[in-house]
């Protein structure tokens, strides 16, 4: 027995086949284990299996117990090694090999030497490399173990084996059987030896397995091929990758060598029919891999996905192999993995990195890849998602060879999902949210480009806005990063051209979307690209980037879209364009940086100048140099029979004039002058004989101009008389036109400076009207100091007065009156002045100066022109437009004035008895209203006394009032839309005017006192005059607009009467019932909507009020104190209550102040009033004052309230912190009042309509009243009330 129960106490010495003690080991529960009929048991092939699967399970129980195996390992290491090995071969169990490799692999890793490891190892190796091995499938477990221990990894087990070239021979040898176990254990065998072999330190370098390569590498696929065990395709997957990983294929497909032949070498193996049509090695691997890509294990799949990677990733040969792979559908195989994978990310990178490789077989790959379109979508938006994914770019780059081989076959969703996903991608990387690597931007711009080319996307709506949102993204991202990857903006500007030309394709070019991207080009050009260029230029290293940075821009000016090219145009000159491109030409000073510059500027003169005007420079740019002093160099030459000295002068001049519009200086000053003159010099003959046309003389004496203007301005700088001479006799004989150019202001007004050329001055003046008067043309000025708009220019030069301007202006008019030129050249030119007057009002000081008053007295009293209506109305609009911006010290008091005055009374009587009241004839009211208004300054007096005492005029005024006055209730319908309406508007007007001109030009002429008695028609003269019972019928019945001016016109009367009185101490005769009925239309009015009206009513009343002993004596005027009554207390309640003090109710309630203010001040003030103004009302006034709501009147009446002891001292106490709050408030300049009245006139223009006259005269009429009042007047109330308060103090 080879293992003994223990049945007594003292264990015998042998066993029971008496073999010595020494061999027989103690097992933890007592038995006993012997090693020699151990070991003869798994010797002898005759044993029963069960006996020794039995006898195996014992052993391995009894080493799980250290002592055991302690004891063992001790005595006895190597006796159980052949036993162990030998079994292997003999007994074909599965049962007793598991068992068997379980206790090898046990025993190996148990040992603490590696001789017990190292001799399991050799032994197997020597029994499989024997010469005279017979393979069968007992084999295969040997293989196993074999292969368990080299797995193992420890103890170098590749030192262990002695013929390693011999065992390599069997092996391969071995996959020529048909067994698929066989063939997986000597797969796995390989696999590991080829690994080991590499890691040990042992061997002369050479590859073990190279001398067997072809025929190993065609076993090993046809064992792939053919097996339909993932184990066996596993491990043949394994050592092929390795295999591929060491160049084995390419040797393979170097040599060329025929695995057919190989095999026909062999004499160990006899050659089948079927082996003599081996197949190729690539088509051979094509189908091989098939098995593995279609099995349900992932890691097989993986790693076939790796080995066909590995397999194309040399270079010699691989395109050949990859055709072959795309052919026989693998491709489709690596689709349908992908599409399965769920974006599982080792799947994800192993399908990208193979079909990447595939990608180059082009045609027949992307059959494949247009099938496998759609699964690659999810992927991109995966990837994308994940920073320095590995499989970015190639996953991008498959993509873009779909697009671009088949546009047709992308549809409008798929390129706007693409684009949004890209889209999403740029933005996140701006945002520091996700990093990409360089080539990934590159290839997004590129995918970008190739969807706006697809046939599909004028049809995707959402791809424009996608487009704009991913050029802004791609620029910024190639700045941000133009440091560490200059080359990635190259690759932006091209989507960046690329979009804007996708913006003006097909149809649709004013479609909304397509100007939105337009115009976000532009903007990102603007905000973006150019100031990054502008400020890097210095800096920039590579030519290419400059001219990427030129042809972007130059794109855009070449599209078809004038408004978009002439907005970025503009961008790149105020951007100092010019001396940044020479500046690009001084750092690269290459034949293509200088065609690109100078082609730009061809194309920015076309913008600029129209009609081709840059095709001068187009012309000479071969010929161009590069720096500016070179050119004024050029410029300096006679050009005599030299045409291209000719070509390259002409478009020196016209860079040198496109940039000098826009205050560019390519040179010094000094310089440039010289060169302008000695071109001059040179080249007079040629000049003077007619070889320049009109539109180069412009622009050379826009040059000259501006250069001679900025040597005046500046510092003097020496010039030349003779060559300026020449520019002058050039000027005056040749046909130029100053209307069609485009000119510098400076140029301007320094040709407007020289009298010798005032004549061909005052005719390009005259052409220029009629121009502007036909077809809307003007000169067009440029420069920071002045707008491209009609006559903004020459407006301005009338009105520095530091040149011949207005001089010109007045001559031509006088000129043309004398030579009874065209009527239409006269409007024309009056038109002018109107435009120009209204652009700068001061420039009538100008004209009035210079004599406009003269041309105006010529042009009514020449006998030859009987004046037409369009002539009156311009000369009309003239007048009034003078008259109402002039200051009056600038107005001659002479014979001219008057002259002008009588003439247009001659024209307006016979006007109005003949066709009535028209737009000519109120026109001229409003001008007498102005010239009356004058003669309050001391000006026009002569003028205002022939309109005051005119009897025909005296007598139409009368008769319109009267008639308006007879309509009682019916005036309301003649408003301001009427023609009734408006002719007594501009009445009253007249009448306002004449009542203040009285006091400056008539003194004492008029006793105001008579206007008061309706039935008192005395008066020494027939003056213009309007009674107080009529005014207020006016008011009472008439338009909101002749309520206000009839209100201002009583107030005059009022005010004239009051200041009569208080220098006469006079008193008042005035009929009772008639003073009774004026103070209920002016009571009716204190709370009128329109405040202005209120507010005369008020100041009326209170002057009526003022004049006590008139009515005092009355019951009947006393009794009208009851309606006062109510006023005040109106006024009382709504400034008490919080909820209606706002700062606009308030203003509301302004005029009845006054009319309380005017009660407070009665030597008998009226009792009630104590009761109105009691201790509450008084405090609920103040609780509701602040800053912002105090006003003038508010002040006025605390102040008379203080003067009567009404107020307590915490009222006052409080009253004075408000008012020094609100004086505090002025003084910090939030409060503006003053400011808005003065500038308001500067915001008036007049054009030539009624209305705006109207409103005019209205606002001068407003403005110089009592009732006009501002902060000014606000402090000097309450500078009134301190002093008050002190008074009282003091008292």
């Amino acid at each position: 027995m080879m293992l003994e129960e223990e049945e007594e106490e003292v264990y015998p010495a042998t066993c029971s086949q008496g073999h010595r003690s020494t061999l027989i080991l103690q097992t933890m529960e007592g038995g006993r284990i012997c090693l020699i009929c151990f070991t003869n048991l798994l010797s002898n092939p005759t044993s029963p299996t069960f006996h020794v699967s039995h006898a195996l399970s014992q052993l391995s129980h009894a080493l799980s117990h250290p002592p055991f195996l302690h004891s063992l390992l001790s005595h006895h290491p190597h006796l159980l090694v052949s036993p162990l090995l030998h079994s292997l071969s003999f007994f074909n169990d599965h049962s007793i090999a598991s068992q068997i490799i379980h206790l090898v692999l046990f025993l190996s890793n148990s040992s603490h030497s590696s001789s017990l490891y190292g001799e399991f190892v050799s032994r197997i190796a020597s029994i499989l490399s024997g010469s005279k091995l017979h393979w069968s499938p007992r084999q295969a477990s040997m293989l196993h173990c074999l292969g368990v221990l080299l797995n193992c990894e420890t103890n170098n087990p590749y030192a262990h084996i002695k013929d390693k070239s011999a065992l390599v021979f069997n092996l391969v040898a071995g996959l020529q059987l048909p067994s698929e176990e066989i063939q997986g254990e000597i797969l796995f065998v390989l696999y590991k030896l080829s690994i080991l072999q590499y890691a040990s330190e042992e061997g002369d370098g050479s590859d073990l397995l190279f001398s067997f390569c072809p025929k190993l590498l065609h076993l090993s696929m046809e064992a792939l091929m053919k097996t339909q065990s993932d184990d066996v395709r596993l491990n043949c997957v394994a050592l092929l990758t390795v295999l591929a990983q060491r160049g084995y294929f390419e040797n393979a497909f170097a040599n060329d060598i025929s695995i057919r032949d190989c095999c026909e070498a062999d004499n160990f193996m006899e050659v089948t029919e079927h082996e003599k049509d081996v197949l190729p090695l690539n088509i051979l691997f094509a189908e091989a891999i098939k098995g593995p890509l279609l099995s349900s294990d992932s890691q097989l799949q993986l790693g076939a996905l790796d080995l066909i990677f590995y397999y194309l990733s040399w270079e010699r040969g691989s395109s050949k192999r990859i055709q072959v792979l795309v052919e026989e559908n693998i491709a489709d195989y690596v689709f349908e993995i992908l599409r399965l994978s769920e974006c599982k990310d080792p799947v994800v990178n192993s399908c990208l990195r193979v079909l990447d490789l595939l990608s180059i077989a082009e045609h027949a790959f992307g059959q494949r890849l247009a099938i496998g379109f759609t699964t690659l979508l999810p992927v991109l938006q995966y990837v994308v998602e994940v920073p320095f994914h590995p499989v970015q770019t190639p996953t991008l780059k498959l993509i873009r060879n779909c697009i671009l081989n088949y546009p047709g076959m992308v549809s409008i969703t798929q390129i706007e999902e693409i684009g949004l996903i890209l889209t999403r991608m740029l933005r996140r990387h701006i945002n520091g949210d996700v990093d990409m690597l360089p080539e990934t931007l590159i290839i997004a711009c590129s995918i970008l480009v190739d969807l706006m080319k697809s046939p599909s996307s004028h049809e995707a709506l959402t791809l424009r806005t996608i487009v704009q949102e991913s050029v802004r993204h791609a620029i910024l991202a190639s700045l941000c990063l133009y440091e560490k990857h200059p080359n990635q903006i190259l690759h932006s500007l091209y989507l960046l051209k690329e979009a804007y030309a996708f913006s003006h394709e097909g149809n649709s070019t004013k479609n909304e979307a397509n100007l939105e991207l337009g115009n976000c080009i532009i903007d990102v050009c603007r905000t973006h690209l150019l100031p990054w260029f502008a400020t890097a230029i210095n800096e920039m290293e590579y030519e290419e980037i400059v001219l990427g940075v030129l042809e972007a821009f130059h794109s855009v000016l070449l599209q078809d879209s004038y408004a978009q090219a002439k907005e970025f145009v503009m961008i790149l000159v105020s951007s100092s364009w010019f001396s940044l491109s020479f500046g690009c030409l001084g750092l690269f000073p290459s034949e293509k940086m200088k065609w690109r510059v100078y082609l730009m500027f061809s194309s920015i003169v076309d913008v600029l100048l129209g009609n081709e005007s840059g095709q001068p420079i187009r012309d000479a740019a071969l010929y161009l140099p590069s720096d500016p002093s070179d050119l004024l160099f050029l410029l300096g030459q006679k050009s005599t029979q030299n045409l291209e000295l000719l070509s390259c002068q002409s478009a020196v001049l016209l860079i040198l004039y496109t940039s000098s519009l826009y205050d560019e200086r390519l040179a010094d000053e000094k310089l440039v002058l010289a060169s302008l003159e000695q071109y001059i010099l040179v080249n007079n003959s040629d000049l003077l004989c007619g070889a320049a046309d009109s539109v180069s003389i412009t622009r050379l004496m826009n040059l000259y101009g501006l250069y001679r203007g900025l040597a005046k301005v500046g510092y003097q700088i020496p010039y030349s008389p003779e060559a300026e001479r020449i520019l002058f006799e050039l000027v005056a004989q040749n046909e130029w036109d100053l209307s069609s150019a485009t000119i510098n202001f400076t140029s301007l007004k320094w040709l407007f400076q020289q009298e010798k050329i005032i004549k061909p001055l005052s005719y390009q003046i005259l052409k220029f009207c009629r121009n502007n008067s036909s077809s809307g043309s003007h000169i067009i000025i440029h420069g920071n100091d002045s707008q491209n708009i009609d006559v903004q220019g020459l407006a301005k030069l009338v009105a520095a007065g530091d040149n011949l301007g207005a001089v010109l202006l007045v001559s031509l008019l006088q000129q043309l009156i004398e030579e009874e030129g065209n009527e239409c050249d006269i409007i024309s030119v009056v038109n002018l002045m109107v435009d120009i007057i209204n652009i700068f009002p001061a420039a009538s000081d100008q004209l009035s100066m210079h004599g406009i008053g003269n041309g105006i007295q010529d042009l009514f009293s020449h006998s030859s022109h009987s004046l037409s209506q369009q002539m009156f109305v311009a000369i009309a609009i003239l007048i009034f437009d003078i008259l109402w911006s002039v200051q009056p010290e600038t107005l001659s008091d002479g014979e001219t004035w008057l002259s002008v005055t009588m003439k247009l009374m001659g024209y307006l009587i016979p006007m109005v008895t003949a066709g009535g009241w028209t737009q000519e004839s109120l026109l001229v009211l409003g001008i007498l209203s102005l010239i009356l208004h004058h003669s309050t300054n001391q000006a026009l007096v002569e003028a205002s006394k022939a309109i005051l005492l005119n009897d025909s005029l005296v007598s139409m005024i009368n008769n319109v009032i009267h008639t308006s006055c007879s309509k009682g209730p019916a005036l309301i319908e003649d408003d301001e839309e009427t023609r009734n309406g408006e002719t007594l508007t501009f009445v009253l007007l007249l009448h306002f005017f004449s009542c203040r001109s009285f006091n400056a030009v008539l003194p004492g002429t008029l006793d105001w006192q008579n206007l008061l008695d309706p039935s008192n028609k005395t008066q020494p003269l027939s003056l213009i005059s309007i009674h107080c019972h009529d005014l207020c019928r006016l008011m009472h019945f008439g338009s909101p607009l002749v309520k206000l001016v009839a209100s201002y016109c009583l107030m005059e009367l009022f005010t004239r009467i009051t200041d009569l009185r208080n220098r006469k101490h006079d008193e008042l005769k005035w009929n009772m019932g008639h003073l009774i009925s004026v103070m209920a239309i002016l009571e009716g009015l204190v709370f009128y909507s329109d405040i202005r009206v209120a507010m005369n009513c008020a100041l009326c009343l209170s002057m009526i009020l003022g004049w006590e002993k008139l009515w005092m004596q009355d019951t009947k005027v006393i009794g009208r104190c009851n309606w006062c009554r109510l006023i005040v207390e109106e006024l009382a309640m709504s400034l008490a209550v919080p909820s209606l003090a706002s700062k606009s109710f308030m203003n509301h309630h302004k005029p009845a102040v006054h009319v309380a203010v005017a009660l407070l001040k009665l030597h008998s003030i009226p009792g009630w009033m104590k009761s109105v103004f009691d201790d509450s009302c008084i405090s609920g006034i103040i609780e509701n004052l602040s800053v912002s709501n105090v006003s003038m009147e508010t002040v006025l009446l605390f102040r008379e309230l203080l003067n009567h002891e009404y107020l307590k001292d915490e009222q006052i106490a409080c009253l004075n912190r408000v008012f020094q709050a609100c004086r505090k408030h002025i003084y910090s300049g939030n409060t503006q009042d003053e400011s808005r009245e003065e500038n308001i006139e500067k915001v008036i223009a007049l054009p030539d309509d009624l209305g705006k006259a109207c409103e005019f005269l209205i606002h001068l009429m407003s403005s110089n009243s009592s009732a006009h009042k501002g902060s000014k007047r606000l402090l000097e109330e309450i500078e009134m009330f301190s002093k008050s308060l002190t008074l009282e103090n003091d008292g």
